[in-house]
C-alpha cells in the first residue's frame, strides 16, 4: 500500500505534463494552421491577380504588336483580410497612353470595405476599440497592417452606424401587410428620447420599423415618427393593433395618424406596475391577485366588471390606485375582445415584452457609452441595438394563431367601410 501511494503523485505529475504538452501543440497546431492559411491567401490574391495582369498584357517576355497595356512593376497597396488592412505589392497595369487599369478582381475586392461590419460586430459583442487589435488573431512576421488603432476603429463604427441609420430611416415599408404595431421609448441621459417601433405582419413575422430622436416622449415625437412610417409605405386604410405602454403621448399620437383604423392595446404589465406601485406594500399581494384573474377571464365582459368592481373597491382608501386602473381600461381588453381569448397570441399581443426585449438591446448596448456628444450619436446606437436585435427575431409567440386576428381586423375593416359609406349616401 505505501509503494503504490508513493507512485500515485508521480502518475498525476505525468497525466499533468501530459495535458500542458497537449494544450501546447494545440496552440502550436492552431497558430501553424492560422499562418499557413494566412500566407496562402495571399499567395492566391498574389496568383490571381498576375493572371489577370497575363490576359490585360499577355505573356511575359512575348513581343506583341497590338498590346495596349503593360506590366508597370508593383505599387504598395492594402487589402483587407482578418479584421485590419495588411499591406501588399499590387501588380500594376498601364495602358501604352499611360493610364491606370484597375485588375477586375482587385476592383471587387475594394469596392466595399468589411472594416466597417467587422467593427460594428465588435463593438456590439462587447469589444471596446481599445481592444480591437487585441481581438484578432496575430500577424506573421513579416506582414505589416493598419487599421487597428482607436482612432480608426472609432471612425469606422460612427460611418457604419451612420449607414445603419439612413438604412433603418429609409427602409421601404410598402411591400409590408402588417397587422400589428408596438410602440415604446429608450431614455438617455438628459431630456433624449428614442421612440422605436417594430410591426409583425399576418404570418407572425417581426420587422424592426424606424425610430426617432426627440427631446422628450411627447405627443411631437411621436407622431414624427408615425408619420416617417407612413411615409414609407405604412398603410392608414386598413385596421391595425396597436400596442403601446401607458404613455398618453402615444395614444394621442396614434389616433392622430390612423384615426379609428387603430385598435389600441395597452400594456397589462405596465398597468399593473403603476397600480401596484401606488398601494402600500401589504395590498400589492391580494390587488395583484385580482388583476391577474381579471386578465386571464376568458369573457371581456366579466373581465371589464373586475376590474371596475376592484377599482370601486380602491377608492375610498387609494384613491390614486383606483383612477390608475380606470386610466384607459377599456383598452386593456382590446385583444381579449377580437376573440383571441385564452389564447397564447392574446398573452402575447396584451404587453410590450416583444418592443422590450428590443429596448433591453438599446439600453444594452448604450450601457457601454460613457458620454452622449449628441442626439445624432444616441440615433446611431439606437439604430444598431434595433439590427442587432432585429437578427435575433422570431415569430411572435402564439402566431399560429394570427389568422383569428387578421380576420377579426378585416371584420373591423368592414364595418368601418360601411359605415363610411352609409354616410355618403345619407350626405348625398
Amino acid at each position: 500500500m505505501r509503494k503504490n501511494g508513493r507512485k500515485q503523485p508521480g502518475g498525476q505529475r505525468a497525466k499533468a505534463a501530459g495535458s500542458q504538452l497537449k494544450l501546447a501543440l494545440g496552440q502550436l497546431i492552431k497558430e501553424t494552421l492560422y499562418e499557413t492559411v494566412l500566407v496562402s491567401g495571399l499567395a492566391y490574391v498574389m496568383e490571381v491577380l498576375e493572371a489577370e495582369r497575363a490576359q490585360v498584357c499577355g505573356l511575359r517576355y512575348r513581343h506583341a504588336e497590338e498590346r495596349s497595356a503593360y506590366r508597370s512593376g508593383h505599387v504598395r497597396s492594402s487589402l483587407v483580410l482578418g479584421g485590419r488592412r495588411v499591406s501588399v505589392n499590387r501588380p500594376r497595369v498601364r495602358t501604352t497612353a499611360e493610364e491606370e487599369v484597375v485588375l477586375p478582381s482587385w476592383a471587387a475586392w475594394s469596392a466595399e470595405d468589411p472594416l466597417e461590419e467587422r467593427a460594428i460586430e465588435q463593438m456590439l459583442v462587447g469589444v471596446s476599440t481599445r481592444k480591437y487589435r487585441r481581438s484578432l488573431e496575430e500577424l506573421p512576421e513579416g506582414i505589416v497592417s493598419r487599421g487597428t488603432s482607436r482612432s480608426a476603429v472609432s471612425r469606422r463604427f460612427v460611418r457604419g452606424t451612420a449607414k445603419k441609420v439612413t438604412d433603418l430611416l429609409e427602409r421601404d415599408l410598402s411591400g409590408l401587410d402588417l397587422k400589428v404595431l408596438m410602440l415604446d421609448g429608450v431614455h438617455y441621459i438628459g431630456e433624449h428620447v428614442v421612440v422605436a417601433a417594430v410591426g409583425a405582419d399576418g404570418e407572425g413575422k417581426k420587422h424592426g420599423l424606424g425610430l426617432w430622436e426627440g427631446a422628450t416622449e411627447n405627443k411631437a415625437t411621436c407622431t414624427a415618427l408615425l408619420e416617417s412610417l407612413v411615409a414609407r409605405g405604412l398603410r392608414t386604410d386598413r385596421t391595425l393593433l396597436v400596442v403601446i405602454d401607458g404613455s398618453k403621448a402615444l395614444y394621442r399620437a396614434v389616433r392622430a395618424v390612423f384615426g379609428k383604423r387603430a385598435l389600441i392595446q395597452r400594456c397589462r404589465e405596465h398597468k399593473k406596475r403603476n397600480v401596484l406601485d401606488a398601494l402600500p406594500q401589504n395590498k400589492r399581494e391580494s390587488v395583484k391577485r385580482a388583476l391577474n384573474a381579471a386578465f386571464t377571464t376568458e369573457d371581456p365582459e366579466r373581465a371589464k366588471r373586475m376590474l371596475e368592481n376592484l377599482a370601486r373597491s380602491l377608492e375610498e382608501q387609494h384613491p390614486g390606485a383606483a383612477a390608475s386602473l380606470r386610466e384607459g381600461l377599456e383598452e386593456l381588453l382590446t385583444v381579449k375582445r377580437l376573440g383571441l381569448s385564452g389564447s397564447l397570441l392574446e398573452r402575447t399581443l396584451s404587453s410590450t415584452n416583444v418592443i422590450e426585449n428590443l429596448i433591453g438591446q438599446v439600453r444594452q448596448l448604450s450601457g457601454r457609452v460613457k458620454r452622449w456628444r449628441s442626439g445624432r450619436m444616441i440615433l446611431r446606437w439606437s439604430a444598431a441595438g434595433v439590427l442587432e436585435a432585429e437578427r435575433g427575431f422570431r415569430r411572435l409567440k402564439g402566431y399560429r394563431e394570427m389568422g383569428q386576428l387578421v380576420a377579426a381586423l378585416h371584420k373591423h375593416d368592414t364595418t368601418l367601410d360601411s359605415a363610411v359609406r352609409d354616410s355618403d349616401v345619407a350626405a348625398a
